[in-house]
Parts: structure tokens; sequence; C-alpha cells
């Protein structure tokens, strides 16, 4: 299936930079993408994370520190940048779901005479007289 990023898994893709069309060079399969995103409650930033989470261990426990001739790896230091990364993916689902939760209205209903001066004089406390 080619990378498509109008859909959820194509969005996961393009935050963890798996973004190639050749499905044999690709960190990870269209099903591990649908798993990621059905384990974070198909919030995108957070699948996102939880890949990048899995790519740091796999970079952490695979490539350790390797020096060979003039090349070295340092698979610790790569997995700290991936984790901040899915740190960063993860406050930002956390804003989204804050912003989601911010839209908040008082209906007040009042009864003849009393109910409306009752209802004046809160209006009144909030400011809004």
């Amino acid at each position: 299936m080619a990378y498509d990023p109008n859909t959820d898994a194509g969005r996961v893709r393009l935050l963890v930079t798996d973004t190639s069309d050749d499905e044999d060079v690709r960190l990870f399969t269209n099903d591990e993408i649908d798993t990621f995103l059905a384990l974070e409650g198909s919030n995108v930033f957070r699948a996102a994370a939880l890949a990048l989470e899995t790519v740091a261990v796999d970079q952490a426990l695979v490539l350790k520190v390797i020096r060979t001739l003039d090349v070295q790896t340092d698979g610790a230091k790569v997995a700290d940048s991936l984790l901040k990364r899915a740190e960063k993916l993860r406050a930002r689902a956390d804003d989204d779901a804050a912003d989601a939760t911010d839209d908040f209205a008082v209906a007040e209903f009042a009864d003849p005479v009393f109910g409306q001066r009752e209802r004046f004089w809160r209006q009144v406390d909030r400011g809004l007289v």
C-alpha cells in the first residue's frame, strides 16, 4: 500500500519519517502502524510517539556503542534523541486533549422574580454585568 498522508496511518508515518513508498525499506508494516493507533486510542500523535519509542528501544539494544575503523555508532544517543521526540509528540497530544475540554458553558434558568434576582447577582459575581 502506498504512503498516504491523508490517513491516520499515513500521518503516523509522516511523524516518524517512515514515508517510503517502497514497503521493503519501511520501518513498520501497515499492521504495526494500525496496532500503534489501536493501542493509543486512534490518537495520531500518541501512536507516533509509541512508534518512536519502539525504534528507540531497538536502537539502544542493537547498536549500543560500536566503533569500527573510522565509523562509530552510539545507539544510546540515537535512542535518547528519539525518546525526546516521542515526549514532544505526547505533550502535543496532551495539549490537544486539554484544548478539547476547555469548551464549557453555563446555562441558567431563572424562576419568576426571586430566581431572576438570584441570577442577576450571580452574573454580577462573575463580572458579566
